[in-house]
């Protein structure tokens, strides 16, 4: 029995892309490869986790989404509500060019990428 269940709207599948499987893989990609190979990806995410919570860039986090839901009421609220509000804010106060963290993560992919990809 092969019955769709007409209540669920899926996209269709996409072809792959023949001429995408032949090419180089790009810049970007080499370096993710390496950096995920070489554990400094996983590296880097755990100090970036270490360095938002120091900087008080998760409590703050933590504070809007709690007055968003006391304003629109438990209930009322979703993840995606959530995420949506405080993604520009949260993002705004952790990579604005001022951020004393900024060259530190800047340095930290140009080292990479200049000592083990190139």
């Amino acid at each position: 029995m092969s019955a769709k269940r007409s209540s669920i709207n899926r996209p269709p599948t996409p072809d792959v892309d023949r001429d995408r499987e032949n090419q180089e893989p790009t810049l970007q990609e080499i370096i993710n490869i390496k950096m995920i190979e070489s554990g400094e990806k996983e590296r880097l995410k755990e100090l970036l986790r270490e360095r938002l919570i120091e900087c008080g860039w998760r409590d703050e986090m933590k504070s809007l989404c709690r007055a968003y839901t006391r304003k629109k009421g438990r209930n009322n609220v979703t993840v995606d509500d959530l995420v949506h509000v405080i993604t520009p804010k949260g993002r705004g106060d952790f990579f604005p060019h001022n951020n004393p963290l900024s060259p530190f993560w800047r340095n930290s992919a140009r080292f990479y990428v200049v000592t083990f990809v190139l």
